[in-house]
């Protein structure tokens, strides 16, 4: 991915339909297995992990990886802004970084005595913040309205982030006492949050064998382009959903409403629906079936509940509840 700051227009809505219309679902399945295939010449033995990423960027969604540090969330994020040919960023999250560092800033120009935008690093494709928690608050919230609306305001002016726009943050999930708690508000703009986890002991070797001589970030290259990838997320969209898997949705993010202090938002509905959409792509399916409801509910659901007053966001107990959720609701 290059590095300019050049600043592209939002797709609209209404060419949608044409850009699904360009390609097959067949296609955006293939494209989807391509840039999986290539995320794992990196990384190794996480597959459904890089699947649950892809699901994510068809749907259109964002992604938070939350681990101990060292399990390759950095490096999965990389690899899949490597995959496509577009721009791609990444800023340090650290406790003196300013909301005006992730978004821009006005500076006035001598020669024009005029104030100028400076774009910051979120006007990119892939955005890649990491350790987002490192930061305190202010500046996490900086990502709210680009993450939710695909845009920026500073100083009055409103301006459209590129399509396609996607963040891919890390989180470091041990050292609690040096790391700020996401906003609940930023939390659920996360379409999905994963963790890696510590591979086997074959996978561990397997890891030092492909570093040996030079890591194989270096080596990875595009498979797809950007307008690929809006073509993909257009088809995605087009993917049949049935009033059964609708109303199978709703009761799902009505069951954790009702049996913890907080429940799924209506936004997380909509995300669960939507990564939906992108399993079916995976799988080469036009249309929705409930299996790809319950392989995505855990990854989209879990870090929007708490699941009991006091308790943290995204820990096992809601992770519990999702699941007792999907026992408990009949598909059907």
């Amino acid at each position: 991915m290059t590095d300019a700051h050049d600043t592209h227009a939002v797709a609209d809505p209404r060419t949608q339909s044409d850009a699904a219309a360009s390609m097959s679902v067949s296609e955006a399945s293939d494209l989807a297995h391509r840039v999986v295939e290539n995320i794992e010449t990196v990384i190794v033995d996480k597959h459904d992990a890089v699947e649950q990423v892809l699901t994510a960027v068809l749907g259109g969604g964002h992604v938070l990886l939350e681990d101990v540090p060292g399990v390759g969330k950095t490096m999965l994020a990389r690899s899949v802004a490597r995959s496509f040919d577009g721009e791609f960023r990444r800023v340090q999250f650290t406790p003196d970084l300013l909301p005006t560092d992730v978004t821009g800033v006005n500076v006035f120009n001598e020669k024009s005595r005029e104030f100028e935008f400076q774009a910051g690093p979120v006007f990119t494709n892939v955005l890649l913040a990491d350790e987002i928690n490192r930061a305190p608050p202010k500046t996490q919230s900086a990502l709210l309205e680009a993450m939710e609306e695909e845009q920026v305001t500073a100083d009055g002016d409103t301006r459209a982030l590129p399509d396609p726009f996607l963040v891919i943050a890390t989180q470091n999930s041990v050292e609690r006492d040096r790391t700020y708690e996401l906003p609940v508000a930023e939390l659920d703009r996360f379409m999905k949050k994963l963790r890696l986890g510590y591979p086997d002991r074959d996978n561990e070797v397997e890891v030092l064998d492909r570093v040996v001589g030079g890591h194989p970030i270096d080596d990875i290259e595009a498979v797809a382009t950007v307008e690929d990838l809006q073509q993909a997320r257009a088809v995605t969209a087009t993917v049949a959903v049935s009033r059964p898997v609708k109303e199978y949705v709703t009761e799902l993010a009505r069951y954790t409403r009702d049996h913890a202090a907080l429940g799924v938002s209506p936004r997380g509905s909509i995300a669960l629906l939507q990564a939906a959409q992108g399993r079916a792509i995976l799988d080469d399916r036009d249309y929705v079936v409930p299996d790809d409801v319950q392989s995505e509910a855990p990854s989209v659901l879990s870090h929007r509940i708490r699941a009991e007053s006091g308790s943290t966001l995204g820990g096992e107990p809601a992770r519990t509840l999702v699941q007792r959720a999907l026992d408990t609701i009949d598909p059907e």
